[in-house]
């Protein structure tokens, strides 16, 4: 029996609604972590670092496990292992066990990531503009495990591994979504195995696309709180800006990706929304308002992210191929996105001063505007 359309698009919202609260809820509660667990500074890192290096190097996975058991089913096993990730948080008692969530939670996000492009493709393609859907409801999962971290440890009577466990309802709505899907026949399946176009240069060039996106996203994401703070903001202003941060992607990445699939100009939309990141950087650096410059790379990091997951969508025919480009730009793109906050930190410790990683960051968006341009001067994938 076919599936309505709006049960997909549920289907769609539900699996992205839980790829982010695993890493961000953990974030505000990083300081609370190490007191109550005795982990080092660098430790208590590993948990938001961890999942996104995990993100890139098992992406390519995806493909291969999609082959063997199919599509939906892959997605669903990627949901179990994420929402039994952050369950296993309620028994925190040790250092060890999360970071073992975290290895757990951030293979199953590298498997549904990709392989959500490849859905999309599958059951609407020719509306790739639908990845609005994942893009917004990946964005408001961050957004609101971020936000509501601290209220619900305050409200539980101070609960460590109830915050950091009570995310697995998601999953587990998320799961029984998807187990109506799993038990569908998979009529498009394709037998035979689809490989990483690893030796496709537009594929090469989608993925350094990404990493240089995934760099300035987890850049600004990591660091935009110890930025407004080195600039003499309060605590609570600071973390209010990496709030207006993500909340202002929200309606860009619902927006953008229908206009560019109405209009066409990729490439236009993909440079505007870079040079929006180089204003706020510039503002950065002048030390000007922070507030102005925060909403400018919002509004760019909430533009370029969907856009970066539409593309192989619309680069390729088939939802096979859609997934295994989707794997190899996400898989290159998430390594190259962690190096970004790391070397952030390398930068301030060695100049005690933001001021060099500005320069770095400025220097990754400009080579993403050349990456760009090179992308629409170039011709679809056949």
């Amino acid at each position: 029996m076919r599936t309505k359309p709006i049960y997909i698009l549920l289907a769609i919202f539900i699996a992205a609604l839980n790829l982010r609260p695993a890493i961000t809820s953990v974030a505000p509660l990083l300081e609370t972590i190490q007191a109550n667990l005795g982990m080092s500074g660098l430790t208590a890192s590993l948990l938001t670092t961890l999942p996104v290096l995990c993100m890139g190097v098992f992406a390519a996975v995806a493909t291969t496990i999609r082959d063997r058991i199919g599509l939906e089913r892959t997605i669903f096993i990627a949901l179990l292992l994420i929402t039994a990730a952050t369950a296993l948080r309620g028994m925190t008692s040790s250092a060890s066990l999360l970071i073992i969530t975290a290895i757990i939670a951030g293979i199953g996000i590298s498997l549904a990531g990709p392989l959500l492009s490849g859905f999309i493709k599958k059951y609407f393609p020719d509306s790739p503009s639908i990845v609005s859907v994942y893009s917004v409801s990946m964005t408001a999962g961050a957004a609101i495990a971020s936000a509501l971290s601290i209220p619900i440890y305050t409200s539980s009577n101070h609960n460590l591994p109830f915050t950091l466990a009570c995310w697995a309802v998601l999953g587990v709505l998320a799961m029984i979504v998807w187990g109506t899907l799993i038990g569908r026949k998979d009529t498009g399946q394709r037998q035979m195995k689809t490989r990483l176009p690893i030796h496709n240069t537009r594929a090469l060039l989608l993925t350094l696309f990404f990493g240089l996106m995934a760099s300035m996203f987890y850049t600004m994401t990591a660091w935009i709180s110890p930025i407004a703070q080195n600039l003499g903001y309060s605590k609570s202003s600071a973390a209010l800006l990496l709030t207006v941060f993500t909340l202002v992607q929200i309606p860009v990445s619902m927006i953008l990706p229908a206009i560019v699939a109405r209009f066409g100009r990729r490439t236009i939309f993909l440079v505007m929304c870079s040079v929006f990141e180089l204003a706020g950087i510039i503002m950065l650096m002048l030390h000007l308002p922070m507030m102005p410059a925060v909403i400018c790379l919002g509004i760019g990091a909430g533009g370029l992210f969907p856009l970066a997951l539409m593309l192989p969508i619309v680069e390729t025919r088939t939802a096979e191929d859609a997934g295994s480009w989707s794997a190899m730009t996400q898989c290159g793109g998430y390594i190259i996105g962690a190096m970004g906050p790391l070397a952030t930190g390398l930068l301030y410790d060695r100049f005690d001063s933001f001021l060099p990683a500005f320069v770095m960051m400025l220097f990754i968006v400009i080579l993403m505007i050349g990456v760009q341009l090179r992308i629409g001067m170039g011709k679809r994938a056949s």
